[in-house]
């Protein structure tokens, strides 16, 4: 089984899209009501959708990036602004926070090796 995508409400389309391709994802669908983009690496895409109502969940969004310093460093010069700097975490990733112009909480990181084998990751059965 593979992740296709992951898909958050926004309560404005067109500020998503400015957004989400500022971090670097490409557009391939748009619509007034509904936009997806591809990830820069790999098949994963990602989708907003025009919130029906004001409620917005509480989804955090993950995007990894090997050069995470470097990209926010980027980023703030395009004009986005963070919540958190990058930071070493007790979790073994180095971790930068933002929000979309809907409120949705976006964590950039960078793990390698730690994001699928951490230490205390659990050992598979031998039977």
């Amino acid at each position: 089984m593979r992740l296709n995508q992951v898909t958050v409400s926004v309560t404005d389309v067109a500020a998503a899209v400015t957004f989400y391709t500022t971090l670097g994802l490409k557009l391939i669908v748009r619509s007034e009501h509904y936009a997806r983009f591809i990830c820069p690496e790999g098949e994963s895409t990602f989708s907003v959708h025009l919130a029906s109502t004001q409620t917005m969940a509480s989804t955090v969004v993950y995007f990894e990036n090997d050069q995470l310093d470097a990209l926010v460093k980027r980023l703030k010069e395009a004009g986005l602004q963070f919540d958190t700097d990058p930071a070493d975490q007790r979790w073994l990733w180095r971790e930068a926070r933002l929000r979309d112009p809907s409120g949705n909480p976006i964590c950039l990181f960078a793990a390698g090796a730690n994001r699928l084998n951490p230490p205390w990751r659990i050992q598979e059965s031998l039977a």
